[in-house]
């Protein structure tokens, strides 16, 4: 993501198409320093295969694309009620700075989430990232009330994962938890296990998620959970290459549920080690995820599982 400006813009937004590709990663090239083009094709990709998930704008001036950006809509991650955007990156080409392109990007961006449904636009920014900071507040972000949460996808030293010793007094080990990858036939047992969860059916968030899973927008890791061929419990991540200005590949955990019928009993455990393990595997070093401060069953979770805050901020600006 790029600073602001602070003069009104005089150029025009649009909807970005596959031909503005090589312009976006060259602002972008021109702000971090280094090429994201794998995260810019996924995230135009699925913003042209399905426009509803996805904002992608580019601003224009004499002809000119001159900055973008790029976010996508959430409505149900971690049993969230209300549909929000996502702003994943936005930048304006260095030549135009000052000159008011990124604050119409926001104007237009904002607009694009209301007319989806959103009540709220949502971002992650690095603490240390002060002119990005001081933009977004200019723009009416405020500091948000969620957490960005992160491990290594390796193990730590002397770390046990389950299945590699012995719980007391439990039966269920690794070996009894089947967990293969999501196919379209599992999303009715997704659903009726998040229903029970959270009392809602988030059918259109689910249906949306595995559409990206079978889609493959990125490297996705999101399997079911199985206890004597009963559907116990899920999650749902990916690997996106650049979100939130990242210059490396991390992983980043969606959501997980695990049926009321197997609580207390690793399935949620099993599940994530296997994800982290797999994500190892390919050489992703780090997985990331965003809880609301006061979800505590789900914060003292992840944190038996070696997740701890991250140096990033999450931002929102109510709409």
């Amino acid at each position: 993501m790029s600073n602001g400006d602070r003069q009104t813009a005089v150029g025009s937004v649009r909807r970005l198409t596959s031909a503005d590709l090589d312009r976006v990663i060259e602002i972008d090239h021109g702000i971090a320093g280094q090429s994201r083009r794998g995260f810019f094709e996924n995230r135009l990709g699925g913003s042209l295969a399905d426009p509803t998930a996805f904002i992608s704008l580019g601003f224009v001036e004499n002809g000119v694309m001159q900055g973008f950006a790029l976010a996508h809509m959430l409505d149900g991650e971690f049993g969230g009620r209300h549909p929000v955007a996502v702003l994943d990156a936005i930048g304006v080409d260095q030549s135009m700075r000052g000159r008011g392109g990124a604050h119409r990007l926001m104007q237009e961006l904002q607009l694009a989430a209301r007319g989806r449904g959103a009540h709220a636009l949502r971002t992650q920014v690095a603490w240390r990232n002060e002119p990005l900071i001081h933009f977004l507040g200019s723009a009416g972000f405020r500091l948000g009330g969620r957490l960005v949460l992160g491990r290594p996808c390796a193990k730590f030293p002397n770390e046990l994962r389950p299945g590699e010793a012995e719980s007391e007094g439990r039966d269920l080990s690794e070996d009894r938890i089947s967990v293969r990858s999501l196919t379209q036939t599992d999303l009715p047992s997704i659903i009726g296990i998040d229903r029970d969860i959270t009392g809602r059916d988030r059918s259109t968030y689910f249906k949306r998620k595995l559409k990206d899973v079978l889609r493959e927008n990125g490297v996705r890791m999101s399997m079911l959970a199985e206890v004597d061929r009963t559907p116990a419990g899920f999650i749902m991540a990916r690997v996106d290459y650049g979100e939130f200005g990242q210059a490396e590949a991390e992983a980043v955990l969606d959501t997980i549920g695990v049926d009321d019928e197997f609580a207390g009993q690793n399935v949620g455990s099993v599940l994530l080690t296997q994800l982290l393990t797999q994500l190892a595997n390919l050489r992703v070093e780090r997985v990331r995820t965003v809880v609301e401060w006061n979800n505590a069953s789900l914060l003292a979770f992840l944190d038996r599982l070696g997740f701890k805050p991250t140096q990033s901020l999450t931002l929102a600006l109510d709409l």
